[in-house]
């Protein structure tokens, strides 16, 4: 899969192309199913299927205070797509300057003269240009002028959400239970373990440590059951893991992802990339008065994460 990061990078050799536009945070299973309609459609025409995404998201630069947690990096989004059928990438680096763009603007520039558009599938509810004044109806004008058919596509998943919002707001409530029906896959975070106050070693349980502040997101507080696996490979290991800071322990106010992987104290993961992916949630997060209490939980938690994952 070819990744073109600026207009100016796609090849002007380039065929046509169907192609689809859109943030497709999380890469959910509303994303996939305009994806694989779209991969569908460019087989059935002998095309190049191409996905147009922003970074960052545009909230981020329109409406900083109202932008929304990301649920996926650049780099998984494209991985995702990848996985997915995808032929090339363009990542349309969001500016003012964008923002500014008319629809007829943003058709003429990416749709037409870069991409070669024959066909654009988008869901029904797109929005694009200055002031979101573009729409499918717009599109389907275009389209009849310029040479491309256009599908939008009715997102409403039936009995299933199909929606980032809803993906945030099951996270915000622990519950990655809903948030993987929405994503069509556990919900996962990636990061750089790094060197905690080693409390966990000391008390029998070593963790993974992953600082929150280097997420995209993150699940509620709380304890979870899941698993652990270095992206660089490696096995997939389960684990118990607790999102939040220690409420046990005075001053400790940093909020990270500790994953304890079950029964292994020799994992030597410190700088090292790692991806943890949550299953179940076990309970919220508690303060305990003393480590026999502490430890009490904990060996209840291990033992629940056994049960959950089946090991």
């Amino acid at each position: 899969m070819q990744i073109w990061r600026r207009l100016e990078d796609v090849p002007a050799e380039l065929g046509p192309s169907v192609v689809t536009v859109g943030n497709f945070d999380g890469v959910h299973l509303g994303h996939q199913h305009v994806i694989r309609r779209a991969r569908e459609d460019a087989d059935a025409r002998a095309a190049t299927l191409v996905v147009v995404t922003f970074d960052p998201h545009p909230f981020a630069v329109l409406r900083p205070e109202h932008a929304p947690v990301t649920l996926s990096s650049l780099d998984e989004r494209v991985e995702l797509m990848a996985g997915l059928g995808v032929d090339g990438v363009l990542v349309l680096p969001f500016t003012t300057e964008m923002a500014a763009w008319t629809p007829q603007e943003f058709v003429d520039r990416v749709l037409v003269d870069a991409l070669h558009a024959t066909a654009v599938v988008v869901g029904s509810n797109f929005r694009f240009g200055h002031r979101a004044a573009g729409d499918v109806a717009f599109l389907v004008e275009a389209g009849a002028r310029q040479g491309f058919e256009v599908d939008g596509l009715a997102l409403d998943g039936g009995p299933q959400v199909w929606s980032s919002t809803y993906v945030r707001a099951c996270l915000a409530a622990g519950d990655v239970e809903g948030a993987a029906e929405a994503l069509g896959r556990p919900f996962r975070v990636r990061g750089v373990v790094v060197e905690g106050d080693r409390r966990g070693r000391s008390l029998g349980y070593p963790t993974a440590n992953v600082p929150t502040r280097g997420l995209a997101a993150a699940p509620a507080d709380g304890v979870y059951a899941g698993w652990l696996r270095r992206t660089d490979g490696g096995e997939r290991l389960p684990a118990a893991i607790s999102v939040g800071s220690n409420p046990s322990f005075a001053g400790d106010r940093e909020r990270r992802v500790e994953s304890y992987v079950l029964d292994r104290d020799d994992l030597e993961l410190y700088g090292v990339e790692v991806e943890v992916e949550f299953v179940s949630r076990l309970r919220g997060m508690e303060r305990f008065d003393g480590v026999d209490a502490l430890l009490a939980a904990m060996r209840d938690d291990v033992r629940r994460a056994r049960e959950v994952l089946g090991t």
